[in-house]
């Protein structure tokens, strides 16, 4: 398995700096580091406009900060596009989309335990980018099936290059909307949901994973053909750690945890501690154990990382780069309790 556990450190990818170099610090400090995606910088390095380079039909506006969808556009640029759809450059994240990944593609990163890449996924994508009637493209039938072939793609192409890199690399698909997808939405149910999600990952090299901070269906998503979950547990531990039946499952088939612990917001993260993070961990872990999933078990297919992404604190990136100092501290204090 590419991806390491025993309580290695990784993080979210987007992050509140302007400055590259700093933010390329930051993320190399932790066990698995990862290309920033740095929206405050510019709009290009933003999660949603990187996922929607080349694909068709799309609108941006760089300088008033939006994106939208035309579906005459994508009519219009259908046949480009399929025209390009066996070459791999066509799917990467070009140089002006991601100063970032370009800086991070010329390191040497052959010596960590593994390295990390990420991509909006499409359901994500599909309820944020809304159409010329101000309906969210993941309604329309026929955009969307392209959109699961077309993320897919964007996915694989860029965990090969990274694998250039490092053998031990993998992805996060970032897919925020996963808590949505059974809401009571027209035209989009749960069991259309479930067929989708389960064919675009089929379509995706492994090892293959799922980053969110919301709280889905976990029994769908424990559910999936994936390798590695990457979870926001510092909100949502009580409600995660009840599905206990299907984490067992998820781990014993070989199944990662990512544990989002430490937060990255200026006030909930001035009121804990090292010492009451490490409890409300190891709180949720003793639960997992009572239900009867050994907890060396647990620790040997576990990482830690912040709990979530922020851009918005009142100090810019000082509470985000405190919570991946606390991530690497409380990190190092359980290997020694749990794995030494």
């Amino acid at each position: 398995m590419a991806i390491p556990g025993n309580l290695l450190t990784t993080a979210m990818a987007v992050m509140p700096h302007r400055d590259l170099d700093r933010a390329l610090g930051a993320a190399l400090s932790l066990d698995v580091p990862f290309w920033p995606q740095l929206p405050l910088l510019s709009y290009y390095e933003d999660m949603y406009v990187q996922a929607a380079e080349h694909f068709p039909g799309i609108l941006i506006d760089i300088q008033k900060r939006t994106i939208h969808f035309s579906m005459e556009k994508f009519i219009a640029e259908f046949e480009e596009c399929l025209a390009h759809f066996d070459e791999p450059d066509y799917f990467d994240i070009s140089e002006t989309y991601s100063n970032v990944y370009h800086r991070f593609m010329q390191m040497d990163l052959s010596s960590r335990p593994a390295i990390r890449g990420q991509l909006e996924g499409p359901i994500s994508f599909g309820f944020n980018v809304l159409d010329q009637d101000n309906r969210p493209i993941l309604f329309n039938e026929t955009v969307r099936s392209f959109m699961l072939d077309f993320m897919a793609r964007r996915i694989n192409t860029q965990l090969n290059r990274l694998r250039t890199l490092n053998p031990n690399a993998f992805m996060f698909v970032d897919e925020p909307g996963l808590q949505y997808i059974f809401s009571a939405m027209s035209g989009y149910d749960g069991i259309t949901a479930g067929h989708d999600m389960e064919y675009f990952f089929s379509l995706i090299e492994r090892p293959r994973g799922v980053h969110l901070c919301g709280n889905p269906d976990w029994d769908f998503l424990l559910g999936l053909d994936l390798d590695v979950l990457s979870l926001d547990v510092y909100s949502n531990a009580e409600i995660f750690v009840s599905y206990s039946k299907a984490i067992r499952n998820f781990l014993e088939r070989g199944g990662r945890l990512i544990w989002g612990i430490v937060p990255t917001s200026f006030e909930p993260f001035g009121n804990e501690s090292l010492e009451s993070l490490e409890k409300r961990l190891l709180d949720s872990w003793l639960a997992l154990e009572r239900s009867g999933i050994d907890l060396r078990f647990l620790v040997s297919r576990s990482m830690l990382s912040p709990a979530t992404c922020c851009l918005v604190n009142p100090d810019g990136e000082a509470t985000v780069e405190k919570a991946f100092r606390t991530v690497r501290t409380l990190s190092e204090s359980l290997r020694e309790r749990f794995i030494s």
